[in-house]
């Protein structure tokens, strides 16, 4: 009897939970891999992929006396998303080289860090979220494939489990030098100046900024103003300098001085919050002591979402 060499399968439909879109893998070195390109090698099978919509989440329940239970808490967990892919070559050795190179950059992830699932729409539209692989880069282990073509059916395993912008935003408040009103006609200042302001997060859960903070200053208070959570930093060794920069990422927390060094003692510990922002408009105010010329806070952030 002949052995049968693998059937390449008909093109990919569009992707379940996603439709007409594309999905590109990134390696932990920034190398982009196409799963959706029928002309490249490889693509992403049409049944099968899973794990793209709403978070998985974990409730906590108690007992109510009069039956049934009250949630307590929602804590989202980590998700799994399922990607099978179909690999052929027009020989043997080309389907090889090309099965060893998409293995490699996907097992990579367990030792150089997470890679990115990236799915872009039709309007533009990117949102990503951050991969491990778990397992399933075997074959099928059946006759007939192995020869010039397989499939995989990849578990990667997301540890945060939303999906993000693919570019961040990126705002900035500078210090606003005084305006005569009515000299030499009626004129206002700028709006985008430090004080209180409105910053937008368009996604469906909480973000979690990186700060900028640029002198002069002598001290720096963030304030959520619809929270009341804020931080105060003053600065280590003396007052900051036109050009002097200080940064506060919030997850994970983390304060770097001008050069580069540990600032976590800066923070007005233990009352210091380094909170995110909301969903939606949120309400903030920075005030910087000492501000001149030069000073500005950046706010650079991922909205996030529920699903791709």
């Amino acid at each position: 009897m002949p052995i049968l060499a693998g059937v390449r399968p008909a093109p990919p439909a569009p992707l379940p939970g996603v439709g007409f879109a594309l999905a590109t893998y990134i390696d932990p070195t920034g190398e982009a891999w196409p799963l959706t390109n029928l002309d490249i090698g490889w693509f992403t099978l049409s049944e099968g992929v899973s794990g793209l919509d709403v978070a998985p989440y974990e409730l906590t329940k108690d007992a109510h006396p009069r039956g049934g239970s009250r949630l307590r808490h929602a804590q989202p967990v980590e998700r799994t998303i399922i990607w099978p892919l179909y690999v052929y070559g027009s020989d043997h050795q080309e389907f090889a080289d090309r099965w060893r190179a998409l293995g490699k950059a996907f097992a990579r992830t367990l030792r150089e860090g997470p890679g990115w699932l990236e799915i872009a729409r039709p309007n533009g539209q990117r949102r990503r979220i951050q991969v491990i692989y778990q397992e399933g880069f075997e074959g099928r282990g059946e006759q007939g494939y192995g020869i010039v073509s397989d499939t995989a059916v990849i578990s990667l395993y997301c540890p945060d489990p939303y999906w993000q912008d693919s570019e961040p935003v990126v705002e900035t408040r500078e210090h606003g030098a005084g305006v005569d009103f009515l000299s030499p006609y009626p004129s206002i200042s700028s709006s985008q100046v430090l004080g209180e302001t409105v910053l937008h997060n368009p996604g469906d859960v909480e973000a979690w900024p990186v700060w900028t903070i640029s002198g002069p200053a002598s001290k720096v208070t963030m304030t959520h103003e619809d929270t009341g959570e804020s931080f105060e930093i003053t600065p280590i060794g003396g007052d900051l300098q036109e050009g002097d920069q200080v940064t506060v990422a919030t997850d994970p927390p983390r304060v770097r001085g001008p050069n580069g060094e540990v600032w976590t003692a800066a923070l007005n510990w233990p009352g210091a919050v380094l909170w995110s922002l909301r969903p939606g408009p949120n309400n903030v105010s920075f005030q910087l002591d000492g501000a001149d010329t030069g000073s500005r806070v950046q706010v650079e952030f991922y909205p996030r979402y529920e699903m791709a």
